[in-house]
């Protein structure tokens, strides 16, 4: 199915560099993450990033997507090696063992790179740890047509293996930046872009603030919650109520009714 391979052995070279990829400092090094899964490939592809190589286990694919997405890597000239399940059981993680996994360039995240529109609808995640909910972020900002999404001083790289599987690979589809939330702050200003931020004890609630024009939703970690940079005289806070006897939503969730809450208001003014 591949064109070099079998790789029968975990100890190979290739795939010793493959597995280091789940730890940032050899991201970071070598400038790659891991995607694993036939969706979250498609969107890779899709989005046009660059897959520098891919891992194929012939016994694994078993449906028309996963050979329609090697046949897509094949044309791309992405070089495949064939691998056996052991070994791709060393290479994929996760409970989806797809048959294919792919080494893709993580592209330039500079904030000074981001490019948004007059009406820009953007999100900031200031100190957000946990990949599952980066990823949430990211699939809901996709859905919600969100023009970029901020990693404010992340506490996980965005391009974590289990952001980009949590993501489903939207990541690919979403403008991202990471930034210090100095710069972040400095960047909404100089683009005239007004910052909403969620707090559990702010006095609006989020539905009587409006979203509509240049907006940033600015959402912190569940415990730590957001700094003191964002509660000046030009941040907006707003409220999620919360009715029951837990004191907030899981920060994913909130940023999902924040988000399509902004949606719904600039579609109300466009008449959809």
């Amino acid at each position: 199915m591949s064109d070099r391979g079998p790789i029968t052995s975990a100890a190979n070279p290739r795939i010793r560099g493959a597995i280091a990829l789940r730890d940032r400092a050899a991201r970071d090094a070598q400038g790659l993450t891991i995607v694993d899964g036939v969706r979250e490939l498609r969107r890779a592809i899709d989005a046009d990033a660059d897959v520098s190589e891919a891992f194929v286990c012939p016994a694994l694919i078993d449906s028309d997507e996963a050979a329609a997405v090697v046949d897509a890597l094949r044309r791309r000239g992405v070089p495949l090696t064939d691998v056996s399940e052991s070994v791709f059981a060393r290479v994929a993680f996760g409970d989806r063992a797809e048959g294919v996994v792919g080494l893709v360039s993580i592209p330039p995240s500079d904030l000074d790179r981001l490019r948004v529109g007059p009406d820009a609808l953007v999100v900031v995640l200031e100190g957000v740890e946990k990949p599952g909910n980066l990823g949430a972020v990211l699939r809901s900002a996709d859905g919600a047509g969100v023009d970029a999404v901020i990693f404010a001083d992340p506490r996980t790289d965005p391009y974590n293996p289990n952001v980009v599987r949590a993501s489903l690979g939207t990541i690919f589809g979403v403008p991202i930046a990471v930034a210090s939330g100095s710069q972040t702050r400095d960047w909404l200003a100089h683009n005239a872009i007004r910052s909403i931020a969620a707090r559990v004890d702010a006095a609006l609630a989020y539905t009587a603030v409006d979203m509509r024009g240049p907006t940033a939703l600015i959402l912190g970690a569940e415990v730590s919650g957001l700094g003191d940079a964002w509660s000046g005289p030009d941040v907006t806070s707003v409220r999620v109520p919360m009715l029951g006897v837990a004191d907030s939503l899981n920060v994913s969730v909130t940023a999902a009714v924040l988000m399509y809450e902004a949606r719904r208001q600039r579609d109300e003014v466009r008449g959809q």
